[in-house]
């Protein structure tokens, strides 16, 4: 049996090793947080498109 060692006075490697044995991952959880736009923003690729839609209609 091993002799217990504080994490702290473990070497850098030992400590590097058991950080990765309890790292796990999200699966199929994506961790960033979503919000939904903000209407009242103002939206400059919106206005972009309406520029482009009005300038390539030909007579």
């Amino acid at each position: 049996m091993e002799k217990y060692i504080p994490y702290e006075k473990l070497s850098k490697k030992k400590q590097k090793e058991l950080n990765a044995q309890k790292r796990n991952t999200w699966g199929s959880l994506n961790p960033v947080t979503r919000r939904p736009e903000n209407p009242k923003a103002y939206n400059r690729q919106k206005t972009r498109k309406w520029s482009e839609d009005s300038g390539t209609v030909s007579f």
